[in-house]
């Protein structure tokens, strides 16, 4: 096997890590934010109208939070990440759903957990992509530097 292809194989490894616990950290995040709700619902605080909307936009958070992790830590792509991070957040959540309600209907708002998922990772992967880190500087702008 040639030096790119083993670079190129451990680069995916890195981006799959990387959108793996990103997800994970928008499903932590997501919970929590649902936490947060359910207590402001018992407590009188919101209204249990909201229960739809306040689902969406925990969960846009969510995978927010996770994408923005996943873009900074994946070495290429990270629009990418914050996508699969994004999806990786859908899938937990469709799972947990499977196990505790033993029934999956796309009926009961599964579209749009999909779309907040993907569109909060997005803008994640978005934002993340310029922050990357220091860059390193050019032959050119060392030898201006040193003038």
């Amino acid at each position: 096997m040639r030096k790119t292809q083993e670079e190129s194989g451990t680069r995916l490894l890195q981006s799959g890590k990387a959108a793996l616990i990103g997800g994970v950290l928008a499903l932590a995040v997501c919970l929590v934010l649902l936490l947060a709700a359910s207590f402001g619902i018992s407590q009188g605080w919101l209204s249990t109208d909201l229960g739809d909307r306040i689902t969406v936009v925990s969960c846009v958070l969510g995978s927010f939070a996770g994408g923005l992790w996943s873009a900074r830590r994946a070495p290429t792509g990270a629009l990418l990440a914050g996508l699969a991070s994004g999806a990786v957040l859908f899938l937990l959540l469709l799972t947990l759903g499977l196990l505790i309600f033993e029934s999956a209907s796309f009926e009961n708002g599964a579209l749009g957990l999909l779309c907040a998922s993907l569109c909060g990772g997005a803008a994640a992967g978005a934002l993340g992509a310029g922050s990357g880190g220091k860059r390193k500087s050019s032959a050119k702008s060392k030898r201006r530097k040193a003038r």
